[in-house]
């Protein structure tokens, strides 16, 4: 298990690559007045449509000029001050390259100085890892970049590299430490001397270090550091205004769609290889029969152009060259596992993502049935009217646990990100009758109540939504309305993510007067409107507070909306009246009984003790020597067993899939053995056993107060 000071450290380092992954060759006019185009473009439409812009003036400029450093190199550890001081005349320049008035040079300038530097980094890492390290020196490492500065010389520069290098593969040889220690007695074991095992460990950060190299030479071209130096700018406004280069758009929309057009064939990141690592039954990869697991992707070719070779590349590089348009050819370079080279063309088709579409099961408590869903995101296909609508599907599930006579249902939105705001609003529809759903409002006109105007409810018994941290936008307007009407109780986090604004996609092309949705030279994601509840308060920065707190391991990792310095402020407008629903219980009851529950519940008292502690480790500085190095993992490690420990339940849950979904993927045996992992994983999930018990709450509450209203009813 990687721990979090070194998911933290990778992350910090490797965490711009994948930023850079997103960027694509753009075949349009040459890149001088290409770039112009698109920037100005850019800046015109922030000015014009933002919810709330920034002036573009010095300041800004000055903002976006330390800014695009730091995003060239987070870890500030290629560039060095001087650099920064030599294009000091761009300080407050950036503005007027925006405006049009100058001509598009700082992020060319800077990117020369970033492959030069970088050259220098390649040589170095290399010359430091030829020599042991000593651990038994008493040295630290600061990792927080938000905590360090660029280097004043080469020389502070080739020391802070020497650390990290060092800290990289103190981590490799501690593991190798304990895994030598813990399998010593075994026969078959190979025990390696301490000198071994160390140089075995910087062959190995070596090895990550060429990686990352190949992608700054071979993925990292002046267009990917000008779609850099463009996101810097968006992402300044807000952040979640977002340039997208056409290839990253059609991603985007494929990803909402829950549909794409390809070969069928899910790829790994191996050892500096693009690998298969299954092939979909169905799929054009599948019938082919040429396809295989454990085959390595050399080339991707497009028609008759030349193929690309997929050195630096990451799996999500590889994937967006790989899809296309429906029926066209792609070929591929093979490496197959017997070492010969093949050549594979494949004619591309559409491939259904259904395993992230709704799905149910139920869960079998006290005599009652529950039923379960789970949404992973508010998904939509925008392009095919046909196509997969999460409304739909929701509706579909309900209808489906209601046949089997669920005596209540938990809607599982953690970690969904969101999606179709016209789909939540139909959602909320379904448990609701008539009335507003959400509010939205632009930087000018007065707030738009989007409403459900179908009397009819779907399900009108017991209900409950699950969320956490990672549950945003659609997911937040969702469990908004739903505990505005008093129509179910929220599970979950503290709050949800606070993203309260909406976005929509505009195609970078003026001479369609930006009307379109996607264009050759790309696509702005720009934040038009905030989205308020119908109680008139925002879910920007604050998100949804849960009726019924449950402890998390995440509740003090700074990712929330809130902790972004440029996240759109917190308002609220006038409420929109509702009409109350009346659920047949009392909230206060309920969280009463869950309280009481948590009180004795050891679990999530360990949860809520270690957790704090545990997310106070990865900003810390971290020592260079082994012994020091060892008792603070051993301090994580043990604290990370004792909430693993704390989450397996003692009593499985008692959940099953629908008699309608026992051999729902029955025609993909990897697909299908996939569900049958994803029910077992529900078994054992400690929140979901919450959540039950907090619905258990809920029928009998409400059974109670049926007793009694129907003894009155005799009475009278």
């Amino acid at each position: 298990m990687r721990y979090l000071n070194r998911v933290l450290l990778v992350v910090f380092f490797i965490a711009v690559f994948v930023s850079w992954s997103n960027a694509a060759i753009l075949i349009t006019s040459e890149p001088p007045e290409k770039y112009e185009k698109i920037l100005r473009s850019v800046t015109e439409m922030l000015k014009e449509g933002h919810f709330n812009p920034k002036p573009i003036d010095d300041v800004f400029s000055k903002k976006i000029y330390t800014r695009y450093f730091e995003n060239l190199d987070p870890n500030k550890n290629i560039f060095i001050q001087s650099d920064i001081i030599s294009l000091k005349k761009y300080e407050t320049k950036i503005d007027d390259e925006m405006n049009g008035t100058a001509a598009v040079n700082f992020f060319k300038e800077a990117g020369i100085i970033f492959n030069k530097r970088m050259e220098e980094v390649a040589l170095l890492y290399k010359k430091i890892l030829e020599q042991p390290f000593d651990f038994t020196i008493d040295e630290i490492i600061l990792v927080d970049p938000k905590k360090i500065s660029f280097t004043v010389s080469e020389n502070k520069r080739k020391e802070g590299w020497k650390k990290w290098l060092k800290y990289q593969t103190l981590e490799r040889y501690a593991d190798a430490l304990e895994v030598r220690e813990n399998n010593k007695s075994r026969a078959d074991f190979i025990v390696k001397t301490d000198a071994t095992l160390e140089k075995e460990a910087r062959e190995k950060v070596e090895k990550l270090m060429d990686r990352i190299i190949e992608r700054y030479r071979f993925k990292f071209n002046e267009e990917d550091k000008f779609n850099l130096f463009i996101t810097t700018i968006t992402s300044a406004m807000d952040p979640h205004t977002e340039f997208l280069p056409p290839v990253d758009k059609r991603y985007f929309d494929e990803q909402m769609s829950g549909r794409y057009f390809g070969i069928g064939a899910a790829l790994i990141y191996d050892e500096g290889n693009i690998k298969v690592s299954s092939v979909l039954a169905g799929t054009p990869a599948w019938k082919s029969g040429e396809l295989h697991m454990g085959d390595i992707v050399l080339k991707v070719g497009q028609g008759n152009a030349e193929p690309v070779e997929l050195t630096g590349f990451v799996v999500q590089d590889a994937v967006k060259l790989i899809r296309g348009e429906k029926g066209t050819e792609v070929t591929l370079t093979l490496k197959k596992q017997d070492g010969s080279i093949k050549t594979l063309t494949l004619v591309r088709d559409r491939i259904i993502q259904d395993e992230v579409y709704a799905r149910s099961a139920i869960i079998n408590n006290n005599g009652n049935k529950l039923g379960y869903i789970y949404l992973s995101e508010f998904y939509a296909d925008f392009n095919d009217a046909k196509g997969n609508r999460s409304f739909i599907d929701v509706a579909k599930e309900i209808i489906k646990l209601k046949e089997n006579k669920v005596d209540g249902i938990i809607l599982d939105l953690r970690n969904n990100g969101g999606g179709s705001l016209y789909d939540v609003v139909q959602m909320v529809g379904l448990f609701i009758e008539k009335g507003p759903v959400v509010q939205l409002k632009d930087r000018e006109g007065t707030p738009l109540v989007l409403e459900d105007k179908d009397r009819a409810v779907l399900y009108d018994g017991p209900f409950s939504v699950m969320v956490n941290e990672f549950s945003a936008s659609a997911s937040e307007i969702f469990a908004a309305a739903i505990q505005d009407y008093g129509r179910g109780v929220i599970i979950g986090s503290t709050t949800t993510f606070g993203k309260g604004t909406v976005q929509r996609n505009f195609g970078i092309d003026p001479a369609l007067g930006f009307e379109s949705a996607n264009s050759e030279m790309g696509t702005l994601k720009l934040t038009l409107q905030k989205y308020y509840r119908v109680n008139g308060g925002s879910t920007q920065l604050k998100g949804v507070a849960s009726d019924i707190v449950l402890p998390d391991n995440y509740e003090y990792l700074k990712f929330r909306e809130k902790d972004d310095p440029d996240a759109l402020p917190w308002d609220n407008i006038n409420k929109t009246p509702i009409a109350n629903w009346s659920p047949g219980y009392s909230l206060s009851t309920i969280q009463l009984l869950s309280k009481q529950r948590l009180q004795t519940h050891e679990a999530f008292k360990i949860i809520k003790e270690n957790t704090e502690w545990l997310a106070s480790q990865s900003d810390k500085e971290f020592s260079l020597h082994l012994d020091k190095y060892q008792k603070e993992q051993k301090e994580i490690k043990e604290t990370v067993k004792k909430l693993e420990e704390a989450k397996k339940i003692q009593k499985e849950i008692d959940i099953v899939a629908l008699p309608q979904d026992l051999n729902r993927f029955s025609y993909d045996p990897s697909k299908q053995e996939r569900f049958d992992q994803w029910l077992k994983n529900l078994k054992k999930d400690i929140y979901i056993e919450q959540a039950t018990q907090i619905s258990q709450d809920m029928i009998t509450q409400r059974n109670i107060a049926s007793v009694l209203k129907t003894n009155v009813e005799k009475k009278l």
